[in-house]
């Protein structure tokens, strides 16, 4: 015995009822494949290009509100995007920032692919290394904005609180961050407030005024007002960023 549903029977019944489904259900369909076609051509929108410092961190910050509010684009993150730019990148920002899995800038800031040039190590830390990579994007790309990014509860400065309080040391080669943090951790532990936070802050402005002092290429550049170097906080509660004075 074949058992029919009552859709099947009235579809049977009336044969314009049953084109009209399948005529609706195209349409829908089609509709459905535009929909999903012109949504990477969204993504992929680009800003005009960011040639000054002012500009390059508004495009930042309008980033990271998008994040915080629930709109982040995601843009140039197509592989027409990723092909692109096989030839040759154009960074508007510098980033140093943390190598925390939860700061990652791309996300932070709501960029793509060669938007953001990005230097990331434990405690966001500028030694000769990172500045060599920093000043390489200078050079290189002329970017207008350096980010020296931290972010709240950072354990390359718990650790370093910590081990200054203990008089121990720390494993293996975290002890060379912990000895690069010390100088300007050390002096906060006896200071009001939250000692990490503090730490945090104090650790970012030092590593912007490191940028600018230790460099002459940087220094060159801030002068004539081509580039600026920027401290900012990140708050892993809600995704957004703060810049410091």
């Amino acid at each position: 015995m074949i058992i029919r549903t009552s859709l099947e029977i009235a579809m049977s019944r009336n044969p314009v009822s049953r084109r009209s489904l399948l005529a609706t259900g195209g349409a829908a369909a089609l509709a459905l494949g535009t929909l999903a076609a012109a949504r990477p051509a969204l993504a992929d929108t680009t800003e005009p290009p960011a040639v000054t410092p002012t500009e390059a961190l508004r495009r930042l910050r309008n980033g990271n509100h998008r994040l915080v509010t629930g709109n982040s684009r995601h843009p140039h993150q197509s592989l027409a995007v990723l092909h692109r730019l096989a030839a040759g990148q154009h960074p508007f920002a510098i980033i140093v920032g943390c190598a925390d899995s939860r700061v990652a800038p791309e996300v932070l800031f709501d960029q793509g692919l060669g938007d953001l040039f990005d230097n990331r190590v434990a405690g966001n830390i500028v030694d000769d290394l990172l500045l060599g990579s920093v000043e390489f994007a200078v050079e290189e790309f002329h970017s207008p904005l350096i980010v020296v990014l931290g972010h709240e509860r950072c354990g390359a400065v718990s650790a370093t609180i910590n081990a200054i309080r203990s008089g121990g040391t720390a494993p293996g080669h975290i002890g060379t961050i912990v000895e690069s943090l010390r100088p300007v951790v050390e002096p906060l532990l006896d200071q009001p407030g939250d000692v990490v936070e503090n730490g945090v802050q104090a650790n970012v402005r030092a590593q912007v005024a490191g940028l600018v002092q230790r460099s002459h290429l940087i220094a060159e550049r801030v002068d004539a007002g081509t580039l600026k170097v920027v401290g900012a906080r990140y708050d892993l509660d809600t995704g957004k960023v703060t810049l410091l004075d």
